[in-house]
């Protein structure tokens, strides 16, 4: 009886193969983390871990968006926490800087490695959800043997990139478990979640980002989808999803232009013109009808909101 072939071995026989490679996403990661980074799935070491003083250094440049996360986090937790899941926030280099875990998994995740400060780059460990989300820039679902190392086959990790207001990789989510009856259905179902999640991150960051702009959530399958416009109806910021739908520059400031250059504007309450409707509207809503709350809403004055409402045929309303 052929005895059967060890993780190690079939991460290494794929990683000769270069049609496994082409093929397998999962399998190109693995060549990476040999032929590039020069790592044996057979080691045994610990993650490596940050000095104290290099971590409070990471976690202060990030503070304000680790101030927008955090609440984030915690929704995303109150749903999987009870499932024996945790979920991580790590910079772009694969350094965890949050997390939150139940006091009875804690334990396990610290033996994983999965802690503060720990290093989950691609570079360092070999495939796994943090460092293989952050080098391809991509929702990954990384479970069990699809890791790189064979110490750490025995987790499932889902994980989504974010982005900041920027339109550049700023963060990496991870939810991660250590069950071994976890199954891949059941990653799946998580993934929308935590998707969800990492583009509420960068909704949220983005609005405080541009914190004086009026926001317009632009039409498009993605919630995140956001436009900030100034005063004199300029567009000044774009996610990264709204960055992709009208063609914008991928990353960096944007120079200013015309929100009706971006959005148009034609007959009837289409484009631009639907849009900022639509925002009206939301925010009567939210105030009961009560235009001095939602201007307060809006970022703007009462007079100006009246204003808008004339012209966009909600006087009556």
């Amino acid at each position: 009886m052929t005895p059967k072939a060890s993780h190690a071995d079939i991460v290494m026989e794929a990683t000769q193969s270069t049609s496994a490679a082409a093929k397998s996403r999962v399998a190109a990661s693995w060549h990476r983390s040999v032929i590039k980074h020069g790592l044996d799935p057979d080691e045994h070491r610990a993650p490596d871990r940050i000095e104290q003083k290099s971590l409070q250094f990471r976690m202060e440049t990030l503070e304000k968006f680790m101030t927008v996360a955090s609440p984030r986090l915690d929704a995303l937790f109150s749903l999987v926490g009870q499932s024996g899941c945790a979920v991580f926030l790590t910079d772009t280099d694969g350094i965890i800087l949050d997390q939150r875990l139940s006091d009875a998994d804690a334990m396990a995740f610290e033996g994983w490695g999965l802690t503060t400060g720990a290093d989950w780059s691609e570079q360092k460990e070999g495939t796994n959800g943090i460092g293989t989300c952050l080098t391809e820039q991509r929702h990954v679902i990384i479970h069990q043997d699809e890791h790189f190392y064979t110490r750490n086959t025995g987790m499932s990790c889902i994980d989504a990139p974010i982005y900041g207001s920027n339109g550049q990789l700023v963060a990496a989510l991870d939810l991660s478990s250590a069950r071994a009856d976890q199954t891949e259905a059941f990653n799946r179902l998580i993934a929308a979640q935590v998707a969800q999640t990492a583009r509420a991150i960068e909704a949220a960051n983005f609005r405080a980002a541009f914190s004086s702009a009026r926001i317009i959530v632009a039409e498009s399958d993605d919630a995140s989808t956001l436009l900030a416009i100034d005063e004199s109806d300029l567009v000044i910021g774009a996610t990264r999803e709204a960055r992709r739908v009208f063609g914008l520059q991928r990353t960096g400031d944007l120079v200013a232009r015309p929100a009706t250059d971006i959005l148009g504007r034609e007959d009837g309450p289409t484009g631009f013109e639907k849009a900022e409707k639509a925002a009206v509207i939301r925010a009567l809503a939210r105030a009961g009808n009560n235009v001095s709350q939602a201007a307060r809403q809006l970022g703007i004055g009462r007079a100006t909101l009246y204003r808008r409402m004339k012209r966009l045929g909600l006087e009556d309303s």
